[in-house]
């Protein structure tokens, strides 16, 4: 893969849901996909898995052009971009392949068996991406041949609908490939995001901790399940739809942060709600965001007025999207 050409043929190793809503994403960028089954299995079974992935990317299609997303007749020529193959199909597959994303089950030995069998069959050139949510970088790259073209690629399912992707390199993995990889995603109107190998990515970690605290805010009988998914729509939602957290922090003041996280640790006797140590800092720092023109991020140098102006209409439009927004009594 060169950086003055973007890569035509993609390989999806797994056709379970991940391997299909890759597939999809491909396809519907315009590039060649071919959706592979790695398991060894009878004719007949492997007949019927890819009947039953292409009617899923099928009702997928179907679906967003139902939402006035593209005329219904582009469905079938996406769908003609996908190509399956299993068993000796396999191996050609992977040997024209421009970037290969690996997705098997999540154990070490189903990626074992899958990388080693892509190892054999792919150029030396070809990057090779594992989906994994859970196993770290590193451990998979000891598995690859030229561990420099090899990285963890994590979508967010839906896959052929969410626009990130959480990105993390090895310590093996070559930066310009990193880059060139990136900027392909971005091509297909994907958002990658870095993060270094660490457990749970960036949105898994966080939404780990949110999902807990809604179901134990059930479990103590703050609120109904009902309840709690209509605060989270309506409040948590739009603001972090239209702001990032650390944004947010800012936008509100990060000693407010501070102080909130104090009450409650002491309210709740929750350990979980210690404020971390650049939290802190930033407090002793005098570095409590938007107001003293620092914080997470500095606004010395931004134009603030122009940045609240933007979130507030971002928040103003997802409002109105979701049918909350009610014009002012009039005289």
């Amino acid at each position: 893969m060169t950086a003055a050409a973007a890569p035509r043929n993609i390989v999806a190793a797994g056709a379970g849901r991940m391997g299909r809503g890759i597939a999809q994403v491909f396809a519907y960028a315009g590039h060649g996909v071919t959706l592979i089954d790695l398991k060894e299995r009878s004719a007949k079974a492997r007949a019927a898995l890819f009947a039953e992935a292409l009617d899923e990317i099928k009702a997928n299609l179907g679906l967003l052009a139902g939402l006035g997303l593209f005329a219904p007749r582009v469905c079938h020529t996406i769908l003609a971009r996908i190509a399956v193959a299993g068993g000796d199909e396999a191996a050609a597959a992977l040997a024209e392949a421009d970037i290969i994303f690996e997705g098997v089950p999540e154990t070490l030995s189903a990626k074992g068996e899958a990388l080693a069998l892509i190892g054999a069959h792919a150029r030396a050139d070809a990057v090779i991406a594992s989906t994994t949510s859970t196993i770290l970088v590193d451990a998979l790259a000891a598995l690859v041949d030229h561990p420099e073209r090899f990285l963890n690629a994590h979508w967010l399912n839906p896959a052929y609908l969410i626009p990130l992707v959480e990105i993390s390199a090895g310590s093996a993995t070559d930066g310009a490939v990193t880059d060139r990889f990136c900027a392909f995603l971005e091509s297909v109107g994907k958002v990658p995001v870095r993060c270094t190998a660490s457990p749970g990515y960036i949105v898994p970690r966080i939404q780990a901790i949110a999902m807990n605290e809604a179901a134990r805010l059930v479990e103590e009988g703050v609120a109904s399940a009902q309840d709690v998914d209509r605060a989270v729509r309506v409040g948590f939602g739009i603001r972090f739809a239209a702001m990032g957290m650390l944004e947010f922090i800012d936008w509100g003041g990060g000693d407010t942060l501070y102080y909130a996280s104090n009450y409650l640790k002491k309210e709740l006797a929750a350990d979980r709600y210690t404020a971390p140590d650049i939290v802190v800092r930033n407090m002793e720092d005098g570095a409590t965001g938007l107001t003293a023109g620092r914080g997470f991020y500095d606004f010395a140098a931004m134009d603030t007025a122009a940045w609240r102006k933007d979130k507030l209409a971002r928040m103003v439009a997802l409002i109105k999207d979701m049918d909350l927004f009610r014009p002012p009594v009039a005289d």
